[in-house]
């Protein structure tokens, strides 16, 4: 996760994507080694089929933006299967307002991003929230992230049993979508807060690395969000094709001047509602949604909680008055 913008076994792939966090740093810039994977751990069974598939990344403790998503999937003609894919947690440093999200969230399959993962630890490692944010991230955005980490820790030991029920969700998942395997993930294939899915380190990869990367996943499309960043990236490999989609944040404005959330939906049905961007490959329609949540909900939350002067206010809030300096054109720039 990014302020401005945005692992089983630790194992030690290659070759990698640039930009993948290494172990080591210190808190909010270190990766845990628990956090990398394989990405042949992605070329098993998949763990569940949909014919739409809802992967909404980056809640941010936005209880507008869950019921919001629950519209959008009942205005579908058929059953979606809603994955939220990590730090649905975040801003909800609040007893009834953690509890109110824990209720939102699980009734749905879901991913544990950094953000449940280190709140969800007994004890501290020091890998403070989690993000293994890049050099290019300013030290007083890692420091203000490590705090609201913190408030939000506090508050999930009061909940034992949500804070059991987060450390068991998995790292990631593989869904079938008409044919398509899918590769839901908080960060990239190699670590649940990997950062190799960002359009300037996708649009550089060589095709031989992104071959590499499909062989062994087995994955057609990947979905993923913790950059906070949306986009879609679509290349022909030597050995095929591989998607990448990021829905940035399902909480958050994603674009200047926009207030909506995004999700990714990946299904066999061409959308009820207007896509932000998509595009359709092997009969299978990957789209980005706009979450237009009650706003003024949610902004009222989140400045009663966290007003001027505080961590997450500093952090974010221009952010959720403005969007972020990124543009729909900046999404699909990685796009073959």
């Amino acid at each position: 996760m990014n302020a401005g913008l945005r692992t089983e076994g630790a194992s030690s792939p290659s070759p990698r994507l640039r930009g993948e966090p290494q172990a080591g740093r210190g808190e909010g810039r270190m990766c845990p080694l628990d956090y990398f994977y394989d990405p042949a751990v992605f070329a098993r069974r998949a763990d569940f089929a949909a014919d739409i598939l809802y992967v909404a990344g980056g809640l941010y403790g936005n209880l507008a933006a869950a019921h919001a998503i629950e519209q959008l999937a009942a205005a579908e003609h058929g059953n979606v299967a809603i994955v939220y894919s990590g730090d649905f947690h975040w801003f909800d440093a609040e007893d009834d307002w953690f509890d109110a999200v824990e209720r939102a969230v699980t009734p749905h399959r879901a991913l544990r991003g950094n953000v449940e993962t280190e709140i969800a630890r007994t004890s501290d490692i020091g890998a403070g929230c989690g993000c293994a944010y890049p050099s290019a991230v300013a030290d007083d955005v890692v420091m203000r992230s490590n705090l609201i980490l913190s408030e939000l820790r506090g508050v999930a030991a009061r909940a034992p049993a949500a804070r059991a029920r987060v450390s068991g969700l998995p790292m990631h998942l593989v869904a079938e979508v008409g044919g398509l395997r899918v590769g839901v993930v908080h960060g990239d294939a190699t670590s649940l807060a990997g950062w190799g899915f960002t359009r300037e380190i996708l649009s550089s990869a060589p095709p031989a690395m992104l071959a590499d990367l499909r062989a062994r996943s087995h994955i057609d499309v990947f979905a993923s969000t913790h950059t906070c960043l949306a986009l879609l990236h679509d290349a022909a490999v030597p050995n095929g094709r591989l998607t990448v989609i990021n829905n940035g944040a399902a909480g958050m404005p994603n674009f200047k001047g926009a207030r909506h959330g995004l999700i990714s939906r990946i299904a066999t049905t061409p959308s009820p509602h207007e896509a932000v961007y998509g595009l359709k490959r092997d009969g299978v329609y990957i789209d980005a949604l706009a979450v237009g949540y009650e706003y003024g909900q949610f902004l009222d939350r989140f400045l009663a909680r966290w007003p001027a002067g505080t961590p997450a206010h500093l952090s974010y809030a221009r952010r959720i008055l403005e969007g972020p300096a990124y543009t729909v054109a900046q999404a699909l720039a990685s796009a073959a």
